[in-house]
């Protein structure tokens, strides 16, 4: 027994939700490779293993056609970055550390360069149908939204950052960012699918993990303040650069790299489900 296929049948399983768990990298200033820090998408030599942390997400997706969606998803995550896990003395010595919720909607455009598997309209014997793989490839490009809430631990408690301004800038905990990347499913019947993505998202904020500029002084502020604005291992280290000395960590000073924007690694396992309209309109043989 084969099947027919029938080129009309995608726009019946045209809606899909999706459910996915998987895990957020932070790629910026903080920890990450043992050089000086880059970020946005040369960030992605700032991967750090032990900074992994879960994501789970939710989404619906719109079959333009067979080889064009459309896809909107909420995620929910955490980011972490800590200065302790780089080798580069620089960073080392800056010791400072973050880790923060990721509240994240976007809308994206994927594409699909062969047409997927969304089954057969009936069968019948003796007659051949047109094949089609039940892996299906795809690439996808959007943008959207993010919360972000930076926390970092002092005398046992994690404190928000952006409140204390640590480097005198009242930033925002909500930005755009930019989601692309790729992804593959594997059919399991025709409205079941599995799948795995990685997606990188650029973001418009530089301060994800509240560094980004120079340091400041805080010498009038509370003791916390001056700690997590300044948590250097050695304060009083100076570093010869020619034919002068000076303190890294000084009020202004270098805290981060203002030249470049966050941007963090999202990786999903994913579940499909095809929605199947015009049942009944089926041919019944």
């Amino acid at each position: 027994m084969t099947f027919i296929s029938n080129a009309q049948h995608w726009k019946s399983m045209r809606h899909e939700v999706t459910l996915s768990t998987g895990t957020t990298n932070f790629l910026g200033e903080l920890g990450g490779a043992d050089d000086i820090g880059s970020t946005g998408i040369t960030g992605v030599k700032d991967f750090e293993f032990k900074m992994t942390r879960p994501a789970f997400s939710a989404g619906y997706r719109y079959y333009i056609s067979q080889t064009f969606a459309i896809k909107g998803e909420f995620l929910y995550g955490r980011l972490n970055g800590d200065d302790a896990l780089t080798a580069e003395p620089f960073r080392q010595n800056r010791n400072i550390h973050f880790r923060s919720p990721l509240i994240e909607l976007t809308a994206r455009f994927e594409y699909y360069p062969f047409k997927q598997y969304f089954g057969h309209l009936y069968r019948t014997n003796g007659v051949l149908g047109k094949k089609i793989s039940k892996i299906s490839p795809y690439l996808f490009v959007g943008v959207g939204g993010f919360w972000f809430n930076p926390k970092a631990q002092y005398n046992g408690s994690w404190e928000a950052l952006q409140p204390l301004q640590t480097e005198g800038v009242a930033y925002k905990r909500i930005a755009a960012n930019f989601p692309f990347g790729a992804g593959v499913k594997y059919a399991i019947t025709k409205q079941f699918s599995i799948g795995f993505e990685m997606g990188l998202r650029y973001t418009t904020s530089d301060y994800v993990d509240d560094v980004s500029g120079k340091y400041i002084d805080h010498s009038s502020s509370s003791a916390m303040i001056q700690y997590l604005a300044n948590p250097t291992i050695n304060s009083i280290a100076s570093y010869t650069d020619g034919s002068y000395v000076y303190n890294p960590t000084a009020p202004g000073m270098q805290r981060g790299n203002s030249d470049n924007k966050d941007s963090f690694l999202v990786t999903l396992f994913t579940a499909n489900y095809k929605f199947l309209q015009g049942k009944r309109n089926l041919p019944k043989f």
